[in-house]
């Protein structure tokens, strides 16, 4: 049974130990039930407990798995107010090397995936005339680079998808945003990312300063909505 106690429900699907963690952690503390996604859900269970957020398994690139994730938070938790679409699929490596169906397999997971998550979103809003959902989105989808049109492709996809919901589902009362990450994500504790070195911390996005300003989008009143944010540290390039 839903729970009747909370307003708010948001779904985060693409839970990893980075900015999805972050998301889950920020929008419990925001007073949202949140039904955290992953392919694993089982690795989720520390941060379950910490939060009090409820784990669920999908395959993002499975249509029918979204749906049926869907109707499983309408029925555990209740209706998705915030949906973020987290999920980092992609394939680098030279043209010459990378397999054709590598790169299907990954445009099914982070671009098909984001097409029905979105759409399986919005027949829940569009009734409620109101909502938000959020694309993480790469500099991948603003331009590519060598070795990176396995990952390209993918994020061009995601992005022209967010403009396109954005203008249809807007004047609805749904908020589509895509945030481009131009940079690095710090590593949670412990990890270590090939590009840090010596560089000092706040040279890498924070996640937890990423889901602040998730929540900030979620929160935007309707006349000043933004649809495409870019977020990057200070030293970063552009």
């Amino acid at each position: 049974m839903a729970n009747q106690e909370v307003s708010e429900v948001a779904i985060v699907v693409g839970v990893g130990p980075g900015l999805g963690s972050a998301c889950v952690r920020r929008f419990a503390a925001e007073g949202m039930a949140v039904a955290a996604v992953a392919r694993s859900p089982d690795k989720l269970q520390a941060l379950c407990q910490e939060s009090g957020a409820r784990a669920y398994g999908c395959d993002s690139g499975d249509p029918a798995a979204l749906a049926a994730l869907f109707a499983a938070v309408d029925k555990d938790l209740g209706s998705p107010t915030l949906v973020v679409f987290n999920v980092g699929a992609g394939v680098r490596g030279s043209a010459l090397d990378i397999e054709p169906e590598a790169i299907a397999q990954a445009w099914r997971a982070g671009a098909l995936g984001a097409f029905v998550t979105g759409q399986e979103a919005a027949r829940r809003m569009v009734p409620a005339g109101a909502g938000t959902i959020i694309y993480t989105g790469a500099t991948a989808g603003m331009r590519g680079g060598a070795n990176f049109a396995g990952f390209a492709a993918v994020k061009f996809s995601l992005r022209a998808i967010a403009q396109s919901l954005a203008r249809e589902l807007g004047p609805r009362g749904v908020h589509v945003a895509h945030v481009n990450i131009d940079g690095g994500i710090r590593p949670p504790e412990g990890r270590s990312h090939p590009r840090m070195g010596d560089q000092p911390e706040d040279s890498f996005l924070d996640p937890q300063a990423i889901a602040d300003a998730y929540v900030h989008l979620h929160r935007q009143p309707r006349s000043a909505w933004t649809q495409e944010l870019d977020l990057r540290p200070w030293v970063e390039k552009f």
